[in-house]
């Protein structure tokens, strides 16, 4: 039987990514010539988009057989612009491959790419690429994968010819304690230490490197070898369907495609397919089942476990959704930190716009296309400036729609330094609702979590169910600026409904005004986005990009000093660092290199000036309010939130 495997391939920008699956797929003949991307000829990066800019901007995909093995093949963006296209590929790999360029080595995508790799916990293999360059040394690029991403990492000779030689076996040995005992007493077969490198790979317990030069072709045939001596995936075609939505694309003429990856089960097309969270499944007929291979589909009349297809006929499935027995939904750990307007003149009309954006949204959630009522604006979140012209150039060539966009704005957050006990009533007449929660401050990265604490006695479940989704809501607001919530933990502790009066809605009316309340009583603090940075100098510059770090409120380790090289680590607040690409060029006439990542949110390093600027009005949020509405003798009357708890129905006992 045919064994199906899903195989991602990622790198920072330039490291040769797309030669690279140009190769595997000429190797394996499943392209009859070889493009390159200066050429703008790759089977892959085959939206004009890409070629104009020879980079890889969506994630696409091809197929690629070696003997009854069948691989399909994602090429994903490795531009930190389209990072979260990148993460939403990840969701559906079997196996990754990592390219790190010989020359420029572990740069700061590599390590983003790493830590989401290892989320995941993908089987991951290296291949140190350009070998062929002037300053390329292999050797070097692999004790920095070692030292910076994992001490797991082996350089792999082919193993067909040579099976696992001594080296291998000791390092083997090493990571795992039966192996140790077998390798000491030699009482195992080449064989067993061949399927036990198989096991380690997969579990992720040794990550195999090997090298060569894409572009001239070397080093390729021995990576497939390896790779599919070394790949394992069993995929159960007998159990009732289940898949993973990684992708939505619109055709030309609008119509919504749904990219799965089957994880077991078959799939036929005009079959009903079930999606949504449990309490909301929504039911949908398969209307058409396509095949695709770089630009080009075919139809299809099924797909089966491990199998990469797209479908029609599913109307709101997202990117990271379970389909059909699957039923969880994996968000992204990659989150913008810009904010755009979107700008347009007569006689385009902002329906149009929107219309485009919310199409573009779907596709790309992390977009969080939005419409601020009180400032009349469309916005939009982006990763980076290279986004937002690829963003004007699709919405100009899609839609024929010209858009601008303002100038990014960084994408500030709030959260709470303390615990502290909110409550919220809703009564206009003929409505009911009281909701009692805790808050305290989470771990940074946490996110929002709900706890329920709620006695059943107190408040039916089907009520305390619908307080915990309101919650878990995003975009809840700071009182600082405005910026969203995070990095909160909220428990439901009570409520109270009435068997007459309580309707739909009123639990969110009444869960947003604990929540409001609770804020007004905590000490908020604003958060800023922060990188991790790392810069490549000569040492003759360490002094003034030390000093330029200071200066932008940043902070960095003891360089690390190598003949006249010197590498500065560390973290800078976005806002003073997004820029700094231009100083460092000018200072070092181009020579420097400069890696950065976002490496999540820290206390903001100027909160007065932002919180100042920003003209936030917590009491004229439209949104948003911390007042309860209570109703006595037919009169419904408004009690601000410093006087709301005496008022309360169900009183404190926590």
């Amino acid at each position: 039987m045919t064994r199906n495997t899903t195989i991602g391939l990622l790198a920072h920008v330039d490291a040769g990514k797309t030669t690279f699956a140009e190769q595997l797929l000429y190797h394996t003949e499943a392209i009859r010539s070889r493009g390159r991307v200066d050429h703008k000829d790759t089977f892959l990066d085959t939206h004009e988009i890409e070629k104009a800019r020879g980079i890889t901007v969506f994630a696409d995909q091809a197929e690629f057989s070696i003997g009854d093995s069948r691989y399909f093949l994602l090429d994903t963006p490795g531009h930190v612009d389209f990072s979260p296209e990148m993460e939403r590929a990840l969701q559906i790999l079997d196996y990754a491959v990592v390219i790190v360029s010989a020359v420029e080595g572990v740069e700061g995508h590599t390590e983003t790419v790493w830590q989401l790799l290892r989320r995941h916990g993908i089987p991951t293999f290296f291949f140190i690429n350009k070998t062929d360059r002037a300053g390329a040394d292999s050797q070097r690029v692999l004790n920095e994968i070692r030292l910076q991403l994992s001490r797991d990492a082996f350089m792999l000779p082919e193993l067909q010819e040579t099976g696992v030689d001594e080296e291998l076996k000791s390092f083997m040995a090493e990571r795992d304690e039966r192996l140790f005992e077998a390798y000491m007493d030699g009482s195992q077969s080449d064989s067993s230490w061949h399927e036990a490198l198989i096991a380690l790979v997969l579990h992720g317990k040794i990550f195999p490197c090997m090298s060569g030069s894409a572009l001239l072709d070397e080093g390729i045939d021995s990576f497939l070898r390896n790779l599919d001596a070394l790949v394992h995936t069993e995929y159960d075609y007998q159990q009732p369907f289940s898949g993973r939505v990684y992708k939505i694309r619109h055709d030309e003429k609008g119509t919504r495609i749904t990219y799965i990856k089957a994880l077991q089960g078959v799939l036929k097309s005009r079959e009903e397919l079930a999606y949504g969270p449990a309490q909301e499944r929504i039911a949908e007929r398969i209307t058409g089942i396509r095949k695709i291979y770089g630009a080009k589909t075919t139809a299809a009349e099924w797909g089966a476990a491990g199998e990469l297809f797209a479908v029609t006929g599913l109307t709101s499935a997202k990117p990271g959704e379970g389909v059909g027995l699957l039923q969880d939904h994996l968000s992204s750990g990659l989150v913008p930190t810009l904010k755009s307007k979107v700008g347009f003149e007569p006689p385009v009309h902002l329906k149009e716009v929107h219309t485009a954006f919310q199409q573009l949204g779907a596709e790309d959630p992390s977009l969080n296309v939005s419409w601020d009522e009180e400032l009349q604006e469309l916005h939009i979140q982006v990763m980076g400036q290279i986004q937002l012209e690829i963003l004007e150039q699709i919405m100009r060539e899609r839609f024929s729609i010209p858009v601008t966009f303002g100038d990014p704005e960084i994408l500030y957050m709030e959260t709470i330094q303390n615990t502290v006990y909110g409550c919220g009533h809703f009564e206009p007449l003929g409505h009911y609702a009281e909701v009692h929660l805790k808050l305290e401050p989470g771990a940074r990265g946490s996110g929002i979590s709900v706890q329920n604490e709620c006695h059943p006695d107190d408040l039916a479940a089907g009520y305390q169910h619908q307080i915990e989704q309101y919650l878990l809501e995003s975009g809840h607001r700071g009182l600082l600026t405005g910026s969203p919530l995070t990095d909160l933990r909220i428990t439901l502790l009570s409520g109270r409904a009435h068997n007459k009066h309580t309707h739909g809605g009123d639990f969110r009316e009444a869960a947003f005004r604990a929540l409001r309340q609770g804020l007004e009583q905590a000490e908020n603090i604003l958060l800023e986005p922060v990188y991790a940075l790392k810069i490549r100098i000569n040492i003759d510059h360490v002094g003034k990009v030390m000093a330029d770090i200071q200066q932008a409120s940043g902070s960095f380790a003891a360089p690390e000093m190598t003949d006249q090289v010197a590498v500065v680590t560390g973290t800078a607040p976005v806002a003073t660092f997004m820029n700094y690409s231009v100083r460092l060029a000018s200072m070092t006439q181009g020579k420097g290199s400069l890696s950065l990542r976002v490496a999540g949110y820290q206390d903001c390093h100027e909160p007065e000036t932002v919180i100042l600027n920003k003209q936030y009005n917590k009491n004229a949020d439209p949104a948003y309010t911390s007042i309860s509405i209570f109703c006595a003798k037919g009169q419904a009357f408004s009690v601000p939130w410093d006087e709301a708890e005496e008022h309360m129905h169900v009183k404190r006992q926590w």
